[in-house]
This record gives structure tokens, sequence and C-alpha cells, in this order.
């Protein structure tokens, strides 16, 4: 049977505050609401300028940003987690969470230095850099954070605290990471020693794509203690930690559990019931397939702690289909 991973279905208390928080950071209904949610304490903004380590090194903001334009689906996400949605100015076509961000038709994966100026920015935050953007931006003073994505969660924290201290937002930053890190806990406490031993297969493709262990989603679940059968598949690390695996490895593996984060594009238990083989597999056999929300299954961002609760709740379900 086709089993869908739930949005939010475990810790609601551990999370809800955080997303919730998130949600009010939106364009507010008039200008005095506007204000006062712009608005921030001296301790909310803290000192500026501000030194803040990204992936292209040590950066100065010289005052708190008034118009940020983030060209990262995950920095937009960890930006209105924190607080900081008022203050982003635009988001790339592939923002397309939380909905109140406001989207534009900017590329991040070829971006053009005159329509971000356009938007008039005071701090551009991005995960890509074709060649020159940062330079192109330098030059007309706007600085840039790049931070490209994550392989551990300490990793992804940093960068939730990095941008904190650039919007000028460190200690919500610091209550963002405290919930990420409580909901991740409790996420995990949930399964007890069920995912112990385990083994699975992450789909991000159909054509057997997938993340091993080394990676951030690979290491989610890892923090059940499950089996990743994609590792070994990328030995001298050509792949960064995404192997293309056959359908022959998958099949002989014959996982416990299979995670479909390509389910947006037609990927199913139906689907993967009748590829070539793959019905006489445990997964398929005993219902042990998982639709995933592939935003949230490829964002190492603060919805991270939904991509843990789906897990936990398949993990406890396993083996009802």
């Amino acid at each position: 049977m086709r089993r869908t991973a739930p949005a939010v279905v475990l810790l609601v208390a551990a999370c809800g505050s955080g997303m919730g928080g998130a949600a009010t950071t939106g364009a507010p209904a008039t200008e005095a609401a506007t204000e006062a949610a712009t608005a921030a304490t001296p301790a909310q903004v803290g000192a500026f300028p501000v030194t803040v380590e990204a992936d292209n090194g040590a950066v100065e903001v010289e005052s708190r940003p008034a118009r940020i334009v983030s060209l990262s689906a995950t920095a937009t996400e960890m930006l209105f987690e924190i607080g900081a949605g008022p203050q982003v100015a635009a988001v790339d076509d592939r923002s397309n969470h939380p909905s109140q961000a406001p989207m534009t038709d900017l590329s991040g994966m070829t971006p053009n230095l005159e329509a971000i100026l356009s938007y008039e920015p005071d701090l551009v935050v991005i995960a890509f850099d074709p060649g020159g953007l940062i330079a192109g931006l330098g030059a007309v003073g706007v600085p840039v954070l790049s931070f490209g994505a994550a392989t551990t969660l300490d990793g992804a924290l940093r960068q939730m605290e990095a941008l904190g201290a650039a919007a000028g937002a460190s200690e919500r930053a610091a209550l963002a990471v405290e919930r990420m890190e409580a909901g991740l806990r409790e996420a995990v406490a949930a399964v007890g020693t069920a995912g112990k031993g385990v083994t699975y297969y992450h789909e991000i493709d159909s054509t057997f794509y997938t993340a091993d262990s080394s990676t951030f989603v690979g290491r989610i679940y890892g923090l059940f203690g499950m089996v990743n059968i994609a590792d070994g598949a990328d030995p001298d690390g050509a792949a960064s930690g995404f192997p293309q695996l056959s359908g022959e490895h998958i099949v002989t593996a014959d996982p416990d559990m299979v995670f479909l984060a390509n389910a947006a594009y037609g990927e199913s238990a139906e689907t993967v019931a009748a590829r070539p083989g793959w019905s006489a597999m445990k997964a398929v056999r005993e219902g042990d397939i998982v639709e995933l929300d592939s935003d949230v299954a490829s964002r190492w961002g603060p919805r991270v702690v939904e991509l843990a609760q789906a897990v936990a709740v398949a993990l406890n379900e396993r083996g009802d289909g």
C-alpha cells in the first residue's frame, strides 16, 4: 500500500512554536504592524558591523540589513524561521516556503546581477555562484553570504546562527536552533530502538540517484540507527555522497524500507512495485514505501524536523501495510 509521510503528526509541541513563529513574519496588514514586526530590541539587533563566516570566507555586514535577497530556498526558510522575514525583499523562484516569502523569477542557479540589484539589496544570500556573482555584487558594495548544502546537522545549525548574526536576529536564531535540536531528539526518542539496523533506500529520482550516509539527509536516517544500502557505492567520493545505483543493486540489497523523495514527480508504491524484479522486495511486499515531501527531503533548514518526524512515523508503522 502507499504510505504518505504526514507533514506534522509528531512533536507538535516541540517544533510548533518555531514554525508558528515563522508564520507571523510575513507582510503585515498595516504600516503600524510593519513597523512593529521589523522593530527589534537592542539584544535582538546585536552590534554592527558584524563579521560572519560563510562558505565564501569572512563577510562584514556594516549595518542591520533592511532589504535581503535570498537566492537559496533553504536560506529563505531559515530567515523566516528566525524572524527576519520582514527584512526579506525578494527570494528566488524555488523559495516556495513559507507562503509569504516574496517569490520572484530570480534564479539561484543562473543568477542575473542586474535583476538582483533591481531589488536594491543590502545583503544577498546564495547557495551557488556560477562565477562572478559574488565579485559583481561586491563591486557595488553589496555583501554576499554563500551557504552551500550542509553535510552535517551541526553545519546546518551554524548556517542558521550565521544568518541570525547577519540579520540582527541572533537571539531568535539561537531559539530556532534549540527548537530544531529538541524536535530531532524527540523524534528519535519516539522510535526508541525500532530503527536500529533497519535497511533503507532513499530515492532522489527514478534513475536511482540516492544519498548515502555522508550526506545531510543520510545523517538524519542515521540518527535512528538505520542502515543505508548506498553506503560504499561512492568509495572515492566522486559523487559527493549522491551515487547512482542500479536497479539490480537495489533489488539485491532488498531494503526493509524505501523512501521516495520524488513522489511529487509521479513515483509511488504502485510505480515502484511495477519495476522489474521490485515486487519481490521486502519493502514492496510489506508496504513499507514512504512518500516524502521532496522539498522537506532536500533542504537542510528548519523543516528537517518534519523529515525526522516522517521517518519516525514510518518506522513506528513499519509492517502495518
